[in-house]
């Protein structure tokens, strides 16, 4: 198949929807393509475990900015979601940006529409802008400071406490954010459908089965589930945390993805997905699960689908991110 072919079934479907020949070792062939077009493979932890063995390297969104904005490579693969890979096109104008599936979405980033959002911002004139990474590059466009969950509570440490702010997109994050800081920051009414459905009854019932289990949440879940943990931060704190502390045992209320690399770390530990409120037993991110390792594989091979950009939108996009990493080299939380 030619790239025309290829650029008219990626208009149909959205990712590369060809046939891979099941006798190859897509390892192999996802090695050889990196070194052939000089490409990296940034993951986010909650891809599955096959993307984040052959990934050049796994983290949060935090890390995963950083990373972006660093790298020497001519082609940048996201095995993530949209958000993120826009946000490696924010910081590498001049790079090829490649996602396996453009519809890997974000609930959370979807809960914040762009026009919405602005008449928002419209209507408190003297409130700054504080958006969680998880929102698309028109909402951070409409920002001052981009945060992580990771460095959320130094960036407002970092503004006078009587600065007025508006928090976007996540109303759980921004409300715990509150209570951390002493601030009353107005919060957008958004959400991220994977940590809003862990069951609270479900939960304590696991606890009860597993009295020396710790429970681990990211920010991200709402408060009722948020006061029952022995331990809350972004994903790569949850993973630091889990592999520094002395218990054995730990329920995880975030994607399940990260579990990989927590087995990976310590795998004389016992780490337990924390169950949503639904049939389901997981609690998997549907967008971050549509990358697969054959999407991968058809999306370097074919050098698509490809993130493009307007450039006045990357340049105002780009400035609260570089906000961002400035507070954070300043606070010592990336060098």
């Amino acid at each position: 198949m030619n790239i025309t072919e290829a650029k008219a079934v990626l208009n149909k479907r959205g990712f590369l929807d060809l046939p891979v020949d099941p006798s190859l070792d897509l390892f192999a062939e996802i090695e050889k393509l990196k070194k052939e077009t000089n490409a990296i493979i940034l993951a986010h932890y909650y891809q599955e475990a096959d993307i984040q063995d052959v990934a050049d390297y796994i983290g949060d969104s935090l890390g995963l900015a950083q990373q972006a904005a660093s790298t020497n490579a001519d082609v940048i693969v996201f095995a993530g979601v949209h958000f993120m890979a826009e946000t490696a096109k924010i910081l590498n104008p001049t790079k090829k940006v490649l996602l396996p599936d453009l519809n890997a979405g974000c609930s959370l980033a979807d809960s914040a529409p762009a026009e919405a959002f602005r008449k928002f911002k419209e209507a408190h004139p003297d409130h700054i802008v504080i958006s969680y990474i998880n929102c698309t590059a028109e909402v951070k466009a409409l920002s001052d400071i981009i945060c992580t969950s990771g460095n959320v509570e130094k960036i407002i440490e970092s503004l006078p406490k009587d600065q007025k702010i508006i928090f976007a997109p996540d109303r759980n994050l921004g409300a715990y954010v509150n209570k951390l800081t002493g601030r009353n920051m107005l919060l957008w009414d958004g959400s991220c459908q994977v940590h809003e459905i862990f069951s609270l009854e479900k939960i304590l019932s696991l606890k009860r089965q597993h009295p020396e289990a710790l429970l681990l949440a990211h920010p991200e879940c709402e408060e009722i589930i948020l006061k029952e943990a022995d331990f809350i931060g972004s994903t790569t704190q949850i993973l630091k945390y889990a592999t520094s502390s002395p218990a054995k045992e730990f329920i995880v209320a975030t994607e399940a993805g990260i579990l990989h690399q927590m087995e990976k770390d310590s795998p004389d530990k016992v780490f337990i997905p924390a169950p949503p409120s639904n049939a389901c037993a997981c609690n998997d991110c549907p967008y971050m699960k549509l990358n697969t390792l054959e999407k991968l594989y058809l999306c370097m091979k074919f050098q698509l689908p490809e993130i493009k950009m307007d450039e006045n939108l990357r340049l105002a996009a780009k400035k609260p991110i570089d906000k961002m990493m400035e507070i954070s080299r300043k606070a010592g939380l990336i060098k």
